[in-house]
């Protein structure tokens, strides 16, 4: 499978801008419509692995079908392919659990018709790709502005639906080249935590922007961030074992509010991915197999475990720890990280999927000071994105 990075859209030669964009939308979608392949038969589509989120053939339309509806409040397009699909493969992403998904409301069409129809979907953008007029920059009112919003909006889905298969059954799952894990597990290493001069921090996008951006990355913001530590690493398997041995999933004190109500509902004991064995054993369930605990990889957590992680921490070591607030991130970023012309990483980092399917040993990429800056899992801050 072959792997591009987000086009620039401010400079260049208009044709071979068409035809780079041409082989970004095409290989995003091989990408994706592989990412369901790894599906062992027909009826896996309609579970739901995640029951604030519809079945997986909701997201197996849903990017196409964004295509259409974006196309069409652009007025690019006048008319639809399929209206009744859709209507329904439109909305579907971020339900809370107040939420009706009800799948008794929902008439869900059939795996070969969703399939036909990302074929449409698929010969009508190569249509416009090869037709719409293209001038740069490419800017918000541009008929390509909508063809790269797509491209992007399938590539965010290319995460967020892996993570959902990864909660399916294994047996519900098949190999496919496309999706290998990393194949290596090392030494964990000691983490240690290291001084970052503070400095001012500017966040946001101007327009005309060098790559596309979601609308909520334009403005500017400065903040002054003072002098922080963060830690070398990021918290791996290992060093998360000791929270979860230590009955930290029992404590309500580690917790926030928000935090223990989780807790009570979900009843977790450990980390969604870890497999228990025995009671000193544990197994690993990456996207689509388990394998051996793979100890000296990032601990996949959300934000209130992290959060209740650092409460435990610092008690147990009488220092002050927390997550970074996203001004510190960036900082980390701008002192470690290197980036092009357009804001595209040209560190190397676990990121893309270009590693395979599943996250590396914290050790294997360095920034500078520090390990994975970037890359291997979503990180979380203290603060939201801003």
């Amino acid at each position: 499978m072959k792997y591009f990075d987000t086009p620039i859209i401010d400079s260049g030669n208009a044709d071979e801008k068409r035809a780079e964009i041409r082989d970004y939308f095409q290989t995003t979608w091989a990408l994706y419509e592989s990412l369901f392949e790894t599906l062992k038969k027909d009826e896996v589509f309609y579970q739901r692995p995640e029951p604030l989120r519809h079945p997986l053939i909701f997201y197996y339309g849903h990017t196409a079908t964004f295509f259409v509806n974006k196309l069409m409040v652009s007025k690019i397009i006048e008319d639809r392919i399929d209206p009744s699909a859709e209507s329904m493969l439109a909305i579907g992403v971020d339900e809370m659990s107040w939420d009706d998904l009800n799948d008794d409301h929902y008439d869900w069409p059939s795996v070969d018709t969703v399939r036909n129809y990302r074929k449409k979907v698929y010969e009508l953008v190569n249509h416009l790709i090869d037709t719409l007029p293209l001038s740069l920059p490419i800017q918000w009112d541009d008929p390509f502005w909508i063809i790269m919003m797509g491209i992007e909006h399938e590539r965010i889905h290319l995460e967020t639906s892996s993570v959902l298969i990864r909660q399916l059954p294994v047996e519900s799952v098949t190999s496919h080249p496309n999706w290998l894990r990393f194949p290596e597990s090392t030494q964990v290493p000691q983490n240690s935590m290291i001084h970052v001069p503070g400095g001012q921090v500017r966040q946001g996008k101007s327009i005309p922007s060098a790559a596309y951006g979601w609308d909520n990355e334009y403005g500017e913001q400065i903040t002054d961030v003072t002098d922080f530590k963060a830690s070398q690493f990021l918290v791996s398997n290992q060093e998360f074992l000791g929270f979860v041995e230590d009955g930290g999933y029992q404590t309500e004190c580690w917790w926030t509010e928000e935090g223990w109500s989780w807790i009570q509902f979900k009843k977790p004991q450990h980390p969604p991915f870890w497999l228990k064995v025995s009671s000193k054993t544990y197994r690993y369930r990456i996207m689509l197999e388990e394998i051996d605990m793979p100890w000296d990889w990032p601990v996949d957590v959300n934000y209130l475990e992290a959060k209740a992680f650092c409460n435990w921490l610092s008690a147990k070591e009488g220092k002050h720890f927390r997550l970074p607030t996203e001004a510190e991130w960036y900082r980390l970023s701008d002192l470690n990280v290197e980036y092009d012309e357009a804001g595209r990483l040209t560190s190397p980092a676990n990121v893309n999927f270009k590693l395979g399917a599943s996250s590396c040993p914290v050790t294997h990429f360095k920034h500078r000071d520090f390990y994975d800056v970037v890359g291997n899992v979503w990180q979380w801050t203290e603060t939201a994105i801003d």
